[in-house]
């Protein structure tokens, strides 16, 4: 899996349901630089780097490369602290044309829901 967020996270597991959706389990790297300055003392998950790791996931699943078109309802619900809560888990319910890749997500952790969000990717050529 390609990914620019290098040594970020770990997809650890993942499963197709019937109806084509993905449930991705992930591992954050509390250790990674990023968190050094987001922020000292007080690691929170970036909201990009959240939505880089859905673009990446979905990548992975649909064997397409993607462009970001556009992103609604962005919900960040909940801090995603990778000393408290590393272990993620990301519904992705994918659907695909020839052109565009929808994609609704649920982030999270234990019962907390920490993002909710709606994005729209066009496929970009091989």
């Amino acid at each position: 899996m390609q990914t620019i967020l290098t040594d970020f996270y770990t997809l650890t597991s993942y499963e197709q349901a019937e109806n084509g959706s993905f449930i991705a389990y992930i591992n954050l790297n509390k250790d990674h630089d990023i968190f050094k300055g987001h922020f000292p003392g007080n690691p929170v998950t970036p909201g990009v780097c959240m939505m880089q790791i859905i673009k990446e996931l979905t990548e992975e699943f649909t064997g397409s490369q993607l462009f970001l078109k556009t992103a609604s309802n962005v919900k960040f619900m909940a801090i995603i602290n990778p000393f408290e809560t590393p272990d993620l888990k990301l519904q992705l319910d994918i659907t695909e044309n020839e052109e565009d890749v929808k994609v609704k997500n649920i982030t999270s952790f234990g019962e907390t829901i920490a993002l909710k969000l709606s994005v729209s990717y066009k496929k970009l050529s091989s």
